[in-house]
């Protein structure tokens, strides 16, 4: 049995404690400061509130400032903040963990630089990890929904990180007959594509509000125009890979990742309401304000992409979906979807 402690009780990092604890290991999961309601539920009687789900019996629950006390003897260190509390988890949460210990975050995002480069959030972490200090850093990417992990559906993921026998250890505690991990040491390619994965599932999701606006119901669904934006989505993606360097072979995490974000949340949301014909704020304001990843991540990737076609490096008419998800979010223009410049001519 190894000790495995949780850092943040989102739900992605509460559901993995699902193979954590059917593997027989130790489970400690630490509330971050935003989950203290969590927290004292889960003591209660094991209820997750935001996840809708009981987790096992016999986990540990500690609040943020029983961190030291759930590190000790650990194993593993899994770090569930999301991407908009990165600077805490670095400014807080990496200065006190132990550097033998792996540690492997779920959090899926990526920053753009003045030159168009796009950098992993696990790079990022490795950069902002005290000075002399050597955290082995790891990551998941890939199409797995929290409340479906917990439910025990058959998932793939991947982690990635820059050490394959620390990948193959950290599997050996977390697979299991319903949790299926590949294993990949291209940590740009793996993250980058789970992260670019949220710009385009807004745009595929256009698709659901054009329809209901076309056809007067809430509900409404057209397949056809979702699939062509799908296919246009992983043409941009796969593209938006090999720029960064990106092994081809990560598109499944990155195209199965879309495929499931399409399906639900609130990226989902903002995409229909869009399509209806709201503007980016009037949507934005049905969604009571809302931080979205995929707002962030359209952002910085259109950002870098046409850093980049400055630089001539790409052509910004190489990327028309994301060019059209980054007018309407930040230049406020109508949804109009660009048909035309999806087609094209192979002879």
């Amino acid at each position: 049995m190894s000790v495995i402690t949780f850092v943040c009780a989102g739900q992605m990092n509460s559901a993995i404690t699902f193979p954590a604890f059917e593997n027989g290991h130790e489970v400690r999961l630490v509330g971050s400061p935003l989950d203290r309601d969590i927290i004292d539920g889960l003591r209660k009687d094991d209820f997750h509130i935001t996840l809708k789900r009981t987790l096992h019996h016999g986990i540990k629950y500690y609040q943020i400032e029983e961190l030291a006390e759930a590190l000790e003897g650990a194993d593993l260190i899994l770090g569930g903040v999301s991407s908009f509390g990165l600077d805490w988890f670095c400014d807080e949460i990496l200065p006190v963990l132990p550097e033998e210990v792996p540690l492997l975050t779920v959090t899926k995002g990526m920053v753009d630089l003045p030159d168009g480069t796009l950098v992993p959030y696990p790079h990022i972490f490795a950069q902002r990890q005290p000075e002399g200090k050597n955290i082995n850093f790891n990551a998941i990417g890939g199409p797995c929904t929290s409340y479906e992990l917990a439910d025990h559906d058959d998932s793939h993921v991947a982690f990635c990180g820059k050490d394959m026998e620390t990948l193959k250890y950290i599997k050996s505690l977390l697979a299991t007959d319903y949790y299926h991990i590949s294993l990949s040491t291209d940590v740009v390619g793996v993250e980058c594509a789970v992260a670019m994965k949220n710009a385009y599932a807004l745009g595929v999701t256009l698709a659901v509000g054009l329809a209901e606006k076309r056809d007067g119901k809430i509900g409404a669904v057209h397949y056809n125009s979702q699939a062509a934006l799908f296919g246009q989505g992983l043409k941009e993606m796969m593209q938006l890979l090999e720029l960064i360097g990106g092994g081809p072979e990560n598109i499944i995490h990155g195209g199965g990742d879309l495929f499931v974000t399409v399906f639900g949340g609130r990226t989902r949301k903002i995409g229909t309401l869009l399509g209806r014909g709201l503007s980016f704020d009037e949507a934005m304001a049905e969604l009571n304000g809302v931080t979205l990843e995929s707002i962030v991540i359209a952002t910085r990737t259109a950002r870098a992409v046409k850093k980049l076609a400055e630089r001539g490096v790409v052509k910004l008419s190489d990327y028309p979906l994301l060019m059209h998800v980054d007018e309407i979010i930040n230049q406020g223009a109508e949804v109009a979807i660009p048909w035309d410049a999806f087609t094209t001519v192979v002879e």
